[in-house]
């Protein structure tokens, strides 16, 4: 299957708790501009009626008939039956309501639903992150590739998706890559959303220039306060972001040790990186102590950091041994230092949202 060349048509929706926006995709292209309706997440019906309505307009505005429908709607769901549970952003979905049977009812063909996180890691595995790090790879000679990836979206929430060797692992609950309920590294009392999302910025700042949280700025203004580029309360900015970094990090070190591979870190705070990576490399890259005295680093791999030329450049200069087979003479290459790179999408997150709810389609009419 290759995304970029098949063709094949699916109609694609962006599930807002305001707005639904829908699409058709073909190739890995957006066939025509998004027609945006509101979502009337607290009325069942108006809701579904929407759904239908936005897809039944974009069918009108394509030449080709689609063979699925696939997007990403907020959980907790058990996406393998399409039946969504009880939404914060979207009340009306209460006690589990069959959306993914009622479309395919509808619409008379397939409709596969799954969480936006588990999209988004799909969409850079298959056409974003992972395939740019491994043609970097190539294009230095440099004999190794990565076929995992974790991506993570930092935003009104945190949330995360993983995909191992081209399949996208959705855990028997449809839960897995639930990285927002992993612990707080700073508040352990709370979990790790609590320390990375927008709320969390803005708290953090509010605490450190003392002030009323309800009058802390956006964290973008956050942002061009730290970076000098607005006027406001310097070192709290500064340490909004520092916090969440820390988090970050620890969130990061605990995914390394149990996946081994490649990290893309989306959403619209993925924006603040230049502020947030250091605390995050600091967290990477610190260390144990066993109780006999001995230091050891918590990683056994090393950690780059793409958003750095620099750091790239390193990355890219993998030393190589060859080692001869005892016996033949021949030899056989070998990387004696574990590597790990992590950085910002490259294709931007709604797209490569859009894109793994294309894929994975694909995929399953593949079987």
């Amino acid at each position: 299957m290759d995304p970029n060349n098949d063709t094949r048509t699916v109609l694609t929706l962006d599930a807002g708790g305001t707005n639904f926006v829908f699409n058709a995709i073909r190739s890995n292209k957006e066939l025509i501009d998004p027609v945006t309706l509101p979502s009337h997440g607290d009325d069942l019906e108006k809701c579904i009626d929407t759904i239908e309505k936005g897809f039944r307009q974009v069918i009108t505005r394509i030449t080709e008939k689609p063979v699925a429908i696939s997007f990403a709607f907020p959980g907790p769901s058990d996406y393998t039956t399409g039946i969504i549970g009880k939404l914060n952003n979207l009340p009306a979905f209460t006690g589990g309501v069959p959306l993914g049977p009622i479309l395919q009812h509808r619409f008379g063909i397939p409709v596969f639903i799954n969480n936006d996180g588990d999209l988004y890691a799909y969409g850079e595995a298959l056409s974003g992150f992972l395939p740019y790090i491994n043609e970097l790879l190539r294009e230095s000679g440099i004999g190794k590739q990565y076929r995992n990836l974790i991506g993570l979206t930092l935003g009104t929430g945190f949330g995360g998706g993983i995909v191992c060797d081209g399949q996208l692992i959705k855990g028997d609950n449809s839960m897995a890559g639930e990285v927002w309920l992993m612990r707080n590294r700073i508040n352990p009392g709370t979990n790790a959303e609590e320390g990375i999302s927008i709320r969390a910025v803005r708290r953090v700042y509010s605490e450190k220039a003392g002030i009323d949280p309800s009058e802390s700025p956006s964290p973008k203004e956050i942002f061009d306060i730290a970076t000098g580029a607005k006027k406001g309360n310097s070192h709290a900015a500064h340490e909004a972001y520092h916090q969440l970094g820390r988090v970050l990090g620890d969130v990061l070190g605990n995914l390394i040790t149990v996946m081994d591979c490649a990290i893309v870190i989306g959403g619209g705070l993925s924006g603040a990186m230049s502020l947030i990576l250091s605390a995050m490399t600091e967290e990477l890259r610190s260390g144990y102590t066993s109780y006999a005295g001995r230091s050891y680093p918590r990683l056994v791999q090393k950690v780059f950091n793409m958003n750095d030329r620099d750091e790239l450049e390193k990355f890219l200069q993998w030393k190589r041994v060859q080692i001869t087979i005892p016996g033949s003479g021949d030899l056989v290459d070998y990387y004696p230092e574990a590597r790990i790179p992590i950085g910002n999408s490259r294709i931007g997150t709604s797209r490569a949202v859009a894109l793994g709810a294309y894929a994975y389609a694909l995929k399953r009419l593949d079987g």
